[in-house]
């Protein structure tokens, strides 16, 4: 039997993990993928097989199924295996009918990438089962469109860190869309979902249509500075830098307790605090676990709004989505 046969022959499972877009200096063009540091598995699972009756299909399962279009045909899993069937058979490939699984654990509209999440995971895990037929760039530029599609623009600061892991710095060119970034190892990352709905289209919506060149230029300084000072481990100087005057002055008026939550975590000794992606999900960044400990309990006494809310204490997840045993 072929590799591509033995491939095709078992279940294959994906996770994607969540990411924190923006990263408060990079508004669309820098993304860290994240996971708590309890083992949980925050993210997405998509698992692919042969179909069993010549056709294909798509199950979906997970805490926020029922968030879910009913109709297959407008779930993202389902335009991904339509997006890569489409440049698989153009490259003179042999399509095979399969059954996909969704399980979704991160809620939708979360600020973590709950839509590049989906899209990392579907299209990596049907490039394993065809034995990687597309290239890491190629995948990522697919990964940009589809994601794009939902979100209105293509900005890949969530599908790449979920896709390669680590800190991604989007450059834009042809041949290389990110760059992984040096991040800091005895970083925590605490995020905290409070349970809102702020959909990427408001919290675009509400963003000014033109900017004074000197906030241009500031939010150009703090961003170069911050990946300088990432290159030279200069951790004091790094998050020193990391302030959002883009996006955070305008979207903070959609979140509430955001300025008081975000004075406290910084009187416990958080390093930085900001939003993730649009939002509503925040993260504050701890150079210990005690610190990362007070933050925890700071966000589920002041920002979470109800039982489905989450805080999680994080590092940096350096894997990208990968195959997992389930």
């Amino acid at each position: 039997m072929t590799d591509s046969l033995e491939s095709q022959s078992k279940a294959i499972s994906v996770f994607a993990p969540v990411s924190i877009g923006n990263v408060s200096v990079g508004f669309d063009n820098l993304g860290l993928a994240v996971n708590p540091i309890d083992g949980l598995l925050l993210g997405d699972l998509v698992q692919i097989k042969l179909s069993s009756n010549n056709e294909n299909s798509l199950n979906c399962q997970g805490k926020y199924q029922s968030i879910l279009p009913e109709n297959k045909e407008e779930n993202i899993i389902w335009l991904c295996l339509i997006e890569f069937n489409k440049h698989y058979s153009k490259n003179g490939g042999d399509l095979q009918f399969v059954e996909l699984t969704l399980t979704k654990d991160i809620p939708i509209c979360s600020g973590l990438g709950s839509s590049a999440c989906s899209v990392v995971a579907g299209l990596v895990a049907l490039n394993e089962f065809y034995q990687n037929p597309f290239s890491e760039n190629e995948l990522l530029e697919m990964m940009g469109r589809i994601e794009g599609n939902i979100s209105g623009g293509i900005h890949y600061d969530n599908v790449a860190p979920c896709y390669l892991g680590g800190l991604q710095l989007m450059i834009g060119l042809e041949d290389s869309i990110s760059q992984s970034i040096p991040t800091f190892d005895d970083c925590y990352w605490v995020i905290a979902y409070p349970d809102i709905k702020v959909s990427t289209k408001m919290a675009r919506e509400i963003l000014p249509d033109s900017y004074p060149m000197n906030e241009v230029i500031q939010s150009s300084r703090l961003l170069a500075g911050f990946i300088d000072a990432s290159h030279r481990q200069n951790k004091q100087q790094a998050f020193s830098l990391l302030k959002d005057i883009v996006a955070e002055p305008y979207r903070t008026k959609l979140l509430t307790n955001f300025d008081s939550t975000k004075e406290m975590l910084l009187q416990e000794g958080c390093l930085s605090v900001g939003i993730s992606g649009s939002g509503p999900t925040l993260f504050a960044v701890c150079d210990s676990i005690d610190i990362a400990e007070k933050a925890k309990t700071v966000f589920k006494a002041n920002y979470i709004q109800s039982g489905e809310g989450f805080v999680h204490i994080c590092k940096t997840d350096k894997q990208g989505a990968r195959q997992v045993n389930i």
